[in-house]
């Protein structure tokens, strides 16, 4: 797995405290969230790179004020879980 790194200041930190791993959550969230709404990656990379399920990924698409965009590469992908599973 890749890592994305970035610092901020120190004050910052002390003022967060435990709410910094909540902090790279969200960070984490609105960063994948962007790349889904500039289409750069597709629904289900989305959740594939949150670990969630598509319900949960609509979920976090609303927070974040992004409309869903049903490609023909979601519906691909799904179609090729779905068979896995049932196989």
């Amino acid at each position: 797995m890749t890592s994305i790194h970035f610092d901020i200041p120190e004050s910052l930190g002390r003022l967060l405290g435990e709410g910094i791993a909540r902090l790279s959550l969200a960070a984490k969230e609105a960063f994948l969230a962007d790349l889904y709404r500039n289409r750069r990656i597709t629904l289900h990379q989305l959740a594939e790179a949150l670990e969630l399920g598509r319900i949960e990924v609509e979920g976090v698409l609303q927070r974040h004020a992004v409309t869903i965009d049903y490609s023909r590469d979601d519906l691909d992908a799904e179609a090729s879980l779905l068979h896995r599973k049932r196989d």
